[in-house]
């Protein structure tokens, strides 16, 4: 053994190590929460700009709608970017704009601004699959798992408490200091990636492809666009028809074109493999069947319970009831890391399915009671925890260093259309019964609604089940360090 492994090997040694990785590893951590928390923080505060701007729900929906399309074309486009000329350069580029779009937010005069805005914030989704990469890139790899599952219990903490927070801020400042309070932390990002990240080592060198990425860009337009305005157009209207035809075409061309291109977007033959093609149907359905469901409990507990049922919740006590499924996401993703480090991600993945089915079967038989909530959100915070920790390590450990950010921004683009069909789909179940003489959604569209997301985890599990065994790490005799994985882009075991 060299004197310098035998350093690395030494508990003062481990320890300079640790110590080198955690500077870098809170800046990726605030960098991919900014963008998180802009998410959803806004959801609570649509009334008051509906207000605002005198406009229709279906006008300040574009407020989501926007954000939501730009970040599933910037997570593919970017992510390749980086893997092209420098994860930490794009996503110091991408984090600049994010901030630009978030000032633009909060000094719109107009409905219609504001809009270009959130198309603007929409950039700093590349934040995730850049963010994998360089985990995997530059942290010592037994740590690259719990890494990884840490970023990825982001998504749901930034859930949790941007429907929390954004409830005093509005009601005692006004909703354009989400905004200024966004900046805070997306400002903080920024400054501590360009600290304490180094640039990557790893680069797949070439030109961008252009007519890939307008190809891309517009399927996925014309597949989100529909789907987030379904409900207001009219769902058999000739737009909403059309606009899913033309996503069908343009998909088709765009698989054509990458298939001859010489240095294409995206790999068509990485999406063959097993283990990123199960992974990527993982993602669809999980986010089709929790995001929807998700996104209704604030509103159930808000109903007034006059209606039979519902809490009365202000929007701030509304919220609360998502704390424990950020405070189990906290616990369970970077703990998912560790336990699939040494057994795999395959099985964490399927067990994650069946406890976010339980936790919604926990919504469904008991929403008449505060308790079930907390307790149902805490239950779904171990499922979509585990779930996301995994899905993104199953990706990352199935590819090559240099495709992590194009691989990883199929798997969000993924989970963001389930995620979409999965919130017009559980909006439009409880939209379609009222209680008598209110406009008031009848109990039975939740309980449908809950029911519907259990089943579709159901499905996620067989999804789950039919990919290949993830790679595994075992502990190396006499060091209690983990022993290198698998070659990178090996195939997956």
């Amino acid at each position: 053994m060299t004197d310098t492994q035998a350093s690395k090997d030494s508990p003062a040694g481990h320890g300079t190590a640790l110590a080198g990785v955690a500077a870098p590893f809170a800046a990726l951590l605030i960098a991919v929460l900014s963008f998180s928390l802009m998410q959803t923080m806004l959801v609570p505060a649509l009334p008051d700009l509906q207000r605002a701007f005198k406009t229709s729900t279906t006008g300040v929906s574009w407020v989501l709608s926007s954000f939501l399309i730009t970040a599933s074309v910037a997570t593919v486009l970017l992510g390749r970017v980086g893997d092209m000329f420098g994860k930490r350069r794009v996503l110091i580029a991408c984090l600049s704009v994010f901030a630009v779009g978030t000032v633009l937010c909060a000094v719109s005069d107009s409905l219609g601004v504001l809009i270009a805005a959130r198309s603007v914030q929409g950039v700093g989704a590349a934040a995730f699959p850049l963010a994998f990469g360089i985990a995997r890139e530059q942290f010592p790899r037994e740590r690259v798992p719990v890494a990884i599952g840490l970023i990825s219990s982001t998504f749901g903490i930034g859930f949790g408490i941007g429907l929390i927070l954004p409830g005093p801020i509005v009601d005692a400042l006004g909703w354009r200091w989400v905004f200024w309070l966004g900046l805070a932390v997306i400002v903080l990002g920024v400054l501590a990636v360009a600290a304490f990240v180094k640039e990557s080592a790893h680069r797949s060198p070439g030109r961008v492809d252009w007519v890939g990425g307008v190809l891309l860009s517009a399927a996925v337009v014309a597949l989100l666009l529909p789907i987030s305005q379904g409900k207001s157009w009219g769902w058999n209207s000739p737009g909403v028809i059309g606009l899913f035809a033309a996503a069908v075409v343009l998909g088709a061309a765009f698989v054509a074109v990458e298939r001859r291109v010489r240095e294409p977007l995206i790999d068509m033959e990485l999406l063959r493999r097993p283990a990123v093609t199960t992974s990527h149907l993982a993602a669809l359905i999980i986010g089709f069947g929790m995001y929807g469901a998700l996104t209704l409990v604030p509103l159930l507990a808000q109903t007034p319970p006059e209606a039979g049922f519902g809490f009365g919740s202000s929007v701030t006590e509304s919220g609360l009831f998502m704390l424990p499924m950020a405070v189990t996401m906290l616990i369970a993703s970077p703990l998912t890391g560790r336990i699939g480090a040494a057994i795999g991600f395959k099985l964490p993945l399927v067990f994650s399915c069946l406890i976010g089915a339980l936790g919604f079967t926990i919504y469904a038989g008991g929403h008449n009671s505060e308790w079930a909530l907390y307790a149902g959100s805490g239950v779904l915070g171990i499922g979509v925890g585990v779930a996301y920790a995994s899905l993104a390590n199953l990706v990352v450990a199935a590819v090559d260093p240099r495709q992590v950010g194009e691989a990883t921004g199929i798997n969000t683009i993924m989970r963001t259309i389930g995620s979409s069909l999965g919130a017009q789909v559980a909006a439009s179940v409880v939209a379609s019964a009222t209680v008598p003489g209110t406009a008031i959604p009848a109990e039975s569209g939740y309980t449908t609604t809950f029911v519907m997301s259990a089943v579709a985890l159901g499905a996620a599990t067989l999804a789950a089940l039919a990919g290949p065994r993830s790679p595994r790490r075992t502990a190396a005799a006499g060091t209690g360090a983990a022993a290198s994985p698998e070659p990178s882009g090996s195939p997956v075991r």
